[in-house]
């Protein structure tokens, strides 16, 4: 492929809900392009995007691919992104790379979850959109529809820029609203003009007039010319349409099918005419020297810095850093410096990504996207720069994972295996987290949700060769005191020659601090136990509160008292007193009214208006107490709630079921509650269980 000039790229991010048609769209723009002679379909795994195993097995998309297609002399790199919800990761970490996106939607199943997602998305990065609607050659596709349901969500900045043509259920041409001309489908990429059907005038009226306020309302000439009749040229149009497109004041709605590729040309050609090159983008980092800020803005001309926004690693290929060049021009010959891990990186090779198949290149031109290999210090998130203009870019906001599974080895041995596996997986996916839990001695995988983690669970197994299976995770319970007792305990042990004496009387009683195990003092006159064995008393605390008597958590909230006792001259050791002290510890522990504690989180769901009376009914149900409410002015309501942890699980699948996939929530440790004796017996016995 040839080096491109940063004013001939164009970095465009493929979003939509899931099935609607990108991965396919991909392979008809390949077609379309002459990259391939023929289009992969995803039901016989053979697309350019889904290049994955696992991808192929469940036929969509795991991961975000790069594309670059090559149009009208220009370089397009299609990021073309999953579409459920489990792999937001890899989505948020393509938007951070693009420079505009294109929302697909099916014309058969509508607006949907993830087209608002998508929408959002867009919002938050300031990102020129254009919207496409496919499955046209579907009978029930319905793309009037689309634009109804589109404009009633967005307003008035949607402009159709085509309107099918049916002729006997057939999707044969489409009318161009901004030439005001039809045209009939001759072959892939092919069409001649053609009589506009009767039955269109009406709508391609109605849409050529909204089109034409929308260029009226981007100059003052304009708005006179269009209130005094004037005509515009189709110039005119396109360099206006050019404007509004970027400022996000117009969003084209396309439509085609990917099938037949029909429609795809007109695609490729807006995304060339409308959407901005990277040196019309603005991007900025810090000079780590100096604190100053370093107006990157993709020029060619300055000091080179790139950004890694993603790591690929693949047990065949090996590991590729993927880079979008912020300034300057990058060579393979180029040595680099990693701020983060303050190393040096020679780059050697660069290329470019088409799926999996890497593409050897002699330079990157700023606002370029490419790949380079066997980076050694290199991670997702990382700015690599000259070392004389050494410079770090704000890393990319990722969602944080919040369900989460308790993983078990299968193979004995495995473990070392599992954690590398892991680790590599984890670099690729940043969403993903492998965390030990020495407490509940417990390994915890977090991820988006059920199917993510499944997922992870697959990948193990066939890219590296280990089975792990999941299980539902321990919850970390506390055990405390709500009552006092007093306890006389003696230690005494003679077997021949020299004997173990130790004698404490103690008091136990709630210390009131839950985030403090214990709490010791001593209170002892006349010397009844010499001070030299009160380090061995506290010892045996310091034992006995690492798994309390009860059901074996840790114990929290206790206030232990030494106040008497005796010793033997010759008999008594530290050893005897600490053993003494185990002893009374229990005894006293178990008088005085032991309660287990459960962790509660503190939760916030944030739910469209019409669904909080299920979400908060469904928090009772987990034994949650709803706090509050507040509307975030979207028609989203941010329900406060606390929850204990043992009602969390599987709460990511409910909440998406009940909620349409629109509900997000998020949650933290807030404190330990006393848990309600049904939830205690039935934990007791559990561990009981456990340790038989």
């Amino acid at each position: 492929m040839k080096v491109y000039r940063t004013d001939e790229i164009r970095n465009v991010v493929l979003l939509g809900h899931g099935g609607s048609g990108k991965t396919s769209l991909v392979e008809a723009m390949l077609y379309v392009s002459g990259a391939t002679n023929r289009m992969g379909k995803i039901t016989d795994h053979n697309t350019v995007s889904d290049f994955d195993k696992e991808e192929q097995k469940r036929e969509f998309s795991i991961s975000t691919s790069l594309i670059p297609i090559e149009w009208e002399k220009a370089k397009i790199n299609i990021l073309d992104t999953p579409g459920y919800f489990d792999f937001v990761g890899e989505v948020e970490e393509a938007v951070s790379a693009a420079d505009a996106a294109i929302i697909v939607v099916s014309g058969k199943s509508g607006v949907e979850v993830g087209t608002e997602k998508a929408w959002a998305l867009c919002e938050k990065y300031n990102l020129p959109r254009i919207f496409y609607v496919t499955d046209m050659d579907l009978d029930d596709a319905s793309f009037r529809q689309v634009v109804e349901d589109l404009t009633e969500k967005y307003g008035k900045a949607i402009a159709p820029r085509d309107i099918p043509i049916r002729e006997n259920e057939k999707f044969v041409g489409y009318v161009n609203i901004i030439k005001y001309a039809a045209r009939r489908f001759t072959g892939v990429a092919a069409r001649e003009e053609c009589d506009m059907p009767d039955y269109i005038v009406p709508y391609a009226e109605k849409y050529r007039e909204k089109l034409l306020e929308a260029v009226a309302e981007t100059s003052d000439d304009f708005m006179e010319r269009y209130f005094e009749g004037d005509e515009f040229s189709i110039e005119e149009i396109r360099a206006a349409l050019r404007t509004s497109v970027m400022d996000g004041s117009i969003v084209p709605v396309g439509m085609g099918s990917n099938m037949e590729a029909h429609g795809v040309a007109n695609l490729m050609s807006d995304i060339v005419r409308f959407f901005p090159s990277p040196d019309k983008r603005e991007c900025a980092g810090i000079k780590r020297t100096t604190n100053e800020i370093f107006e990157a803005n993709y020029d060619f001309a300055k000091a080179k810095s790139a950004y890694v926004f993603k790591t690929m690693v693949d047990p065949f290929i090996g590991k590729y850093s993927f880079v979008k060049v912020c300034s300057g021009v990058l060579k393979g010959d180029d040595v680099l410096y990693n701020a983060t891990s303050e190393e040096e990186e020679k780059l050697g090779k660069l290329y470019v990504m088409s799926g999996n198949k890497p593409v050897e290149v002699s330079e990157l031109h700023a606002g370029d996207i490419g790949a380079i290999a066997k980076l050694a210090s290199t991670k997702t998130g990382d700015t690599l720069s000259a070392k004389n203009t050494q410079v770090m870019y704000g890393k990319t906001e990722y969602s944080t994972p919040y369900t989460y599974m308790r993983y078990v080895v299968k193979t004995k041995g495995d473990e070392d295996k599992v954690s590398q596996a892991l680790a590599r997986m984890m670099a690729e996916d940043v969403t993903l987290k492998a965390v030990n839990d020495s407490e509940n001695r417990q390994t915890l995988l977090y991820g988006m949700g059920d199917q993510h983690l499944e997922i992870a669970v697959s990948k193990l197994a066939a890219r590296y060769k280990v089975d792990v299976g999941l299980e539902v995770p321990k919850v970390a319970f506390r055990e405390t005191i709500r009552k006092k007792s007093d306890v006389d305990t003696k230690y005494k042990k003679q077997s021949g020659g020299h004997g173990q004496y130790g004698h404490v009387k103690m008091r136990f009683e709630a210390s009131g601090d839950l985030e403090t195990p214990y709490v010791f003092e001593e209170e002892v006159v006349g010397g009844a136990v010499p001070k030299n064995y009160f380090p061995a008393v506290e010892k045996g605390l310091q034992d006995s509160v690492v798994k309390g008597p009860v059901a074996g958590y840790p114990v929290v909230g206790v206030k232990a008292v030494l106040y008497d006792g005796s010793y033997h001259p010759v008999d008594s050791s530290e050893m005897a007193f600490k053993t003494a002290t185990v002893q009374a510890f229990k005894k006293g522990f178990m008088e005085a009214s032991p309660v287990l504690l459960e962790p509660i989180a503190s939760v916030k769901v944030l739910v469209p208006d019409e669904y909080t009376g299920d979400v908060m009914g469904d928090l009772n149900k987990r034994r949650g107490r709803v706090l509050g409410m507040n509307p975030t002015g979207n028609g989203y309501q941010e329900i406060q709630a606390d929850v204990p942890m043992t009602g969390m699980f599987g709460y990511c699948t409910v909440l998406r079921s009940m909620t349409g996939g629109r509900g997000n929530y998020s949650y933290e440790f807030a404190r330990y509650e006393q848990a309600p004796a049904d939830v205690q017996e039935k934990e007791i016995a559990k561990r009981a269980a456990e340790e038989a």
